[in-house]
């Protein structure tokens, strides 16, 4: 039997809210009150979407509702959904007044959408945390500013020229670096325990590509202090203690990093979810609080790479694994301060960066090429193997590119032999019922894998895949007016799966879509 912890006695709880059987002591603490308050109104469903209450904003001081909480809660005509809509305003309702119109060109379409996208607030309200500048939000249900999006989205503005708010995001960005030493999964509060795959650097040289390389000294301060970020614990590495936060030590001494989430409770955003999940769960509840989270500071959330088995989501390890991308993506942190601090006359900094990148080139070679299979995997630190999990995620090493020729020549012919679909490519091989796995469709890996076939001369398939990716999303705006989140690559229809309905919009699929048309003039 599982040892009773926090995380348990918040099931148990959530057990009794469930059964109606619940019977509570007397809390002496408001924290606690406040806290059992957001439990009931998360497993009662007061509201069909999770994300609703916990976006909603306080009317009077979170103690204060504690305290009426306390004062009414066991009263006979109590009501748990009067009670929150006296002290809450909850969050606006997707709007549905935008209509598309199916006659103007997809391209124009995508235009018109960045300002209804766009949001600015500079006030705190409620678990929203504020920006000093304007950004794009993804749409649907996701009415934040999310990191690893924004670097699709960008893609699309710039084909649009819209530099001014590209400008402005990476501005948001850097404010939140330093504001919290690392950039948030969404300008929520309850996103402040992980981060998202780091593209920040990216956006960084994008930005520097418009207006010069000043850009990248602007910005160094913030590029180190995200690396510090994504490397804090590595200090701590020893033979007895070869994982801490997101840091991983090899057998051959040499660190390489995981995704990893500093809280092990239940997601917020999905509480009832994630407390009703822990309960069949193949693991201790923290250890799979932990692993779920770890999973969402992926982006992939959820998909077979992370599942022991490859199939259910009770096995989920994602602390156990080094992500092939996520280390791809470090190696490019470190290669654009090292850049900066060139660019800044600082030849040590650059000199010790450049090393730094140079020794996780040849760990991304070696670590994650799985020979048998010609193809990049994930590595698993604990068993010492490859997950032997097929992903979009094993191309990300041609996409900066570090791959050897013979490494991208093979890569090149799994995808086109495996992966490439009559609408695109598939995220994996795999059908679990998870949304990052087959038979869906994401516009960032298209974006990544075609990028990355074209840095090593494989144009032709590189071409195929942007236009059947731009058929499908095209042949599902003609039918629909929307351009959702994610595709189905077999059929063509809105990509199913995950544990929320998919989403219209929608930032990155418009923002690769309009940089797809431009670059392989196919005008919609």
């Amino acid at each position: 039997m599982k040892k009773h912890s926090y995380s348990g006695m918040i099931l148990l709880m959530s057990i009794l809210l469930l059964t109606g059987s619940c019977t509570y002591s007397v809390h002496t603490s408001t924290r606690n009150l406040y806290n059992e308050l957001v439990t009931q109104v998360e497993m009662q469903q007061v509201f069909p979407q999770p994300k609703t209450f916990i976006n909603s904003i306080p009317k009077v001081s979170k103690d204060s509702i504690a305290k009426q909480y306390e004062a009414q809660k066991n009263k006979s005509d109590f009501n748990l959904k009067s009670f929150v809509l006296t002290y809450y305003t909850l969050p606006p309702a997707v709007s549905t007044t935008y209509r598309s119109d199916t006659n103007i060109s997809v391209s124009t379409h995508i235009s018109r959408l960045w300002t209804v996208l766009t949001r600015s607030d500079t006030s705190s309200k409620g678990s929203l945390i504020p920006l000093p500048y304007p950004y794009i939000v993804p749409g649907g249900r996701f009415t934040e500013m999310y990191y690893w999006d924004s670097y699709f989205t960008f893609l699309g503005l710039q084909t649009d020229k819209r530099f001014n708010l590209i400008n402005d995001m990476v501005g948001d960005f850097a404010y939140l670096i330093d504001k919290y030493g690392f950039i948030p999964n969404g300008n929520r509060t309850y996103f402040l325990s992980r981060s998202q795959p780091p593209f920040f650097s990216f956006m960084v040289e994008l930005l520097a590509n418009v207006k010069g390389d000043s850009v990248i000294v602007r910005y160094l301060p913030e590029l180190k202090k995200e690396y510090a970020y994504w490397m804090k614990g590595s200090e701590q590495l020893s033979k007895t203690n070869r994982a801490v936060k997101n840091t991983v030590l090899l057998e051959n001494g040499q660190i390489l990093n995981r995704y990893w989430d500093n809280d092990d409770s239940p997601r917020p955003e999905a509480f009832r979810t994630d407390s009703l999940n822990a309960l069949s769960a193949k693991q201790n509840y923290k250890s799979y609080y932990r692993n779920i989270r770890a999973a969402c500071e992926s982006g992939w959330d959820f998909s077979s790479r992370w599942l022991k088995d490859g199939h259910s989501l009770k096995t989920i390890e994602t602390t156990n694994i080094l992500p092939v991308d996520l280390n791809v993506l470090l190696w490019n942190l470190e290669d654009v301060i090292a850049k900066g601090a060139l660019l800044n006359n600082d030849t040590v900094l650059a000199r010790k960066f450049r090393q730094k990148a140079n020794i996780r080139a040849k760990l991304i070679r070696t670590v994650f090429w799985d020979k048998k299979a010609g193809f990049f995997m994930d590595y698993n630190f604990k068993t010492q193997k490859h997950t032997q999990r097929l992903s979009l995620a094993g191309i990300f090493p041609l996409f900066v590119p570090l791959a050897t020729k013979d490494q991208a020549k093979q890569v090149a012919q799994k995808i086109k032999n495996d992966f490439l679909f009559k609408y695109g490519l598939t995220t994996t091989l795999v059908k679990t019922g998870q949304q990052w796995d087959y038979p869906n469709g994401w516009a960032p890996l298209q974006w990544v894998s075609i990028k990355g076939l074209n840095n090593y001369h494989y144009n032709k398939l590189a071409r195929e895949i942007a236009v059947r990716w731009i058929k499908g999303n095209v042949e599902w705006y003609r039918k629909t007016g929307k351009l959702v989140e994610k595709y189905n690559v077999v059929t063509g229809i809105k990509g199913q799966g995950g544990e929320y309905p998919g989403q219209d919009g929608f930032g990155w699929t418009n923002g690769v879509l309009q940089k797809l048309m431009y670059e392989y003039h196919i005008q919609q």
